[in-house]
């Protein structure tokens, strides 16, 4: 394109790159530059590293084989996953338990971010492996915008596969499930109610109960290109990790003593339909994020600005919210219309008798079960249906299927 040739430190056979542990090569000066020293850099504590340039992540804590809490040389914790694509399952629940109980002990808050993207691709159900090939990476989803959600429903099932979901279902080991399902809710709720302010600084993927711990969060920092969602649905299931129970309560919370249907019916198509967003803004009009959770477009300043959140909410004089008591269910009004517009979906053909099944499920939960209409209900009657209803749909030979299919193809089942 142009008849200028290039500089002769260009064309030096002795040179491989202008990026090193060192520095980048400058040309005016013919010496390695170290990274610059602006205060506006001083806000990315761990930028994309250099080749050759060794990781340096703070101080431990603890450290197990599943998570890692250390700090930054201050008095905020940070938890990172060392599983694969930060999966979560027993190993990393009992971490992340004992990483709050340390928090509450000497520090001024927790946050949960990871050295390396995903956040999280989901629940994990039985315990450590490698990831399966042809698993979709993080970076397929940028360009693949138009089937991020039946990607994110194979990713869910490649991680369940990672921990012998189809195994279990195979040996009859529903017990073995339910017991993960009720140790999730129960840390989901640790890190809801812990007595200090508990951050999320998420990137990339979200997925199921990577998502679940982003809403029981006292404060979500995303960064923009982050794809949240709960897809549980897609594959027959519902979320069980306190994701229902918080969307429930989010109804109840937007009507303020009104008609809680508009709101309902919102939240029902967006799990229904395991929506994830394409973006943390469509994220925030899914539900799954609050008005008060950060966006940032900078992925590199997103433990910075977790850490000045956390800091705002512990110097405020932080309390934990308290736990919900008396919550008016939507209860049997709002479901009979919710099963009504599926029975026409149904009888339309536009869906099938397991996705009416699934969805009436999913209804179900978020109406606080067959009770009349403004009931009122605690928190933990939510947990306890969407516990039940998830094993009533694990149990079913279609939802296993619809694993077992994904498993091999990597594509959702419609039976």
């Amino acid at each position: 394109m142009a008849s200028v040739p290039l500089p002769a430190w260009a064309r030096d056979p002795s040179r491989n790159g202008v990026h090193t542990a060192q520095g980048a090569y400058s040309p005016s000066t013919g010496t390695l530059q170290p990274r610059s020293s602006l205060p506006v850099y001083r806000r990315q504590p761990y930028p994309d590293r250099l080749i050759g340039e060794p990781a340096r992540y703070g101080d431990t804590v603890f450290e197990s084989d599943a998570v890692r809490m250390w700090t930054t040389g201050d008095d905020i914790g940070i938890v990172s996953f060392k599983t694969k694509m930060h999966t979560i399952g027993e190993d990393v629940l009992d971490g992340l338990m004992q990483a709050i109980e340390t928090a509450e002990r000497g520090f001024k808050g927790l946050v949960i971010w990871q050295t390396e993207p995903p956040f999280s691709v989901g629940a994990n159900l039985s315990g450590p492996s490698t990831r399966p090939a042809g698993a979709v990476k993080p970076s397929a989803f940028a360009s693949m915008m138009k089937k991020v959600r039946r990607e994110a429903q194979s990713m869910v099932l490649k991680a369940a596969h990672r921990f012998n979901v189809a195994d279990a279902l195979m040996a009859g080991r529903l017990e073995k499930i339910e017991g993960i399902v009720e140790q999730f809710q129960a840390t989901t709720q640790a890190w809801k109610y812990a007595s200090v302010p508990t951050v999320c600084a998420a990137e990339g993927l979200a997925l199921g109960g990577g998502c679940e711990f982003i809403m029981h969060s006292a404060r979500a920092v995303v960064a923009l290109e982050s794809y949240i969602g709960l897809v549980e649905a897609g594959v027959g299931l519902l979320p069980a990790g306190g994701g229902c129970k918080e969307l429930a309560l989010r109804t109840a919370a937007d009507a303020q003593g009104g008609d809680p249907f508009p709101f309902l019916r919102r939240y029902f198509q967006t799990v229904a339909l395991a929506s994830v967003g394409r973006s943390a803004e469509q994220a925030r009009e899914l539900g799954y994020l609050r008005p008060a959770d950060r966006i940032v477009m900078n992925r590199s300043e997103l433990l910075y600005i977790a850490k000045s959140e956390l800091t705002a909410l512990a110097e405020a004089g932080y309390r934990p919210p308290l736990k919900p008591r008396n919550v008016p269910a939507a209860g049997r009004t709002a479901l009979a219309t919710l099963k009504a517009h599926l029975a026409n979906l149904l009888a339309g053909a536009q869906i099938s008798e397991h996705d009416f099944l699934v969805a009436s499920k999913i209804a179900y939960v978020l109406c606080g079960g067959d009770v009349e209409a403004g009931t009122p209900v605690d928190q933990q009657w939510f947990l306890d249906l969407e516990r039940a209803c998830f094993m009533e749909l694990l149990a079913t030979e279609k939802t296993q299927a619809r694993i077992e299919y994904t498993l091999k193809t990597g594509k959702p089942l419609r039976n």
